[in-house]
């Protein structure tokens, strides 16, 4: 299992990459939008911050344009590039080229069958909009049960995204999720609990310790 940080604001990734347990970041076209540098540097930045995965999300939308904005992501970010293909006719064409040379992640799945095409194009990952699958589809935790089902026994593994809270990132690893990503202040309270610290509190009033 991997924990991702969902941001591409340079200063968010940089506080969580010393957290010491965060996989790598993803990144989305909405996102790059907030950053205060263009999505060249971003990216840059992004992959100098942290020695895992970093992931950039395909704008083209015919295979050929996708395929030369993945290989130039690649030269911006490197051997730690996973490059995010949208789920559709063209975007899993270009995963079969792409997937060979560069690690792909296809992105907006929202049916079972979309993660098998996932998985004969070759793709390393598949992502699951969670809490949106729920608002649209009706159960978010079904679609993560049923993508998990039909990717067994293959090299494709599921990542979850659009998790909106502690209690649905567990109840999506539990559907069968590989990996989570999640933006940072969610990445804050899932570490947290108000009774650790009530716990904490009572060790440090009654306790005692080495001294250094």
């Amino acid at each position: 299992m991997a924990i991702y940080v969902d941001t591409a604001i340079v200063a968010e990734a940089a506080r969580a990459s010393k957290f010491g347990w965060v996989a790598g970041i993803t990144t989305n076209p909405t996102l790059l939008t907030k950053s205060e540098l263009s999505p060249e540097q971003t990216l840059k930045q992004l992959a100098q911050l942290i020695p895992g995965e970093v992931y950039y999300q395909l704008m083209a939308s015919d295979v050929d344009g996708m395929v030369a904005e993945g290989k130039a992501a690649f030269e911006l970010i490197g051997q730690q590039t996973v490059l995010k293909v949208p789920a559709t006719a063209a975007g899993f064409q270009a995963v079969a080229h792409l997937s060979p040379s560069i690690p792909c992640a296809v992105t907006a799945i929202y049916s079972a069958s979309q993660a098998v095409v996932s998985a004969e194009a070759g793709a390393k990952y598949a992502i699951a909009y969670v809490n949106r699958a729920t608002r649209l589809l009706g159960d978010g935790f079904a679609l993560v049960r049923d993508m998990a089902n039909v990717l067994q026994r293959t090299n494709t593994e599921i990542l979850a995204a659009s998790i909106k809270s502690p209690e649905e990132a567990v109840k999506t690893l539990l559907a069968g999720a590989h990996h989570l990503t999640l933006p940072f202040d969610l990445l804050q309270a899932i570490a947290v609990h108000e009774l650790s610290q009530q716990t904490v509190d009572e060790f440090a009033k009654n306790g005692r310790g080495i001294s250094y």
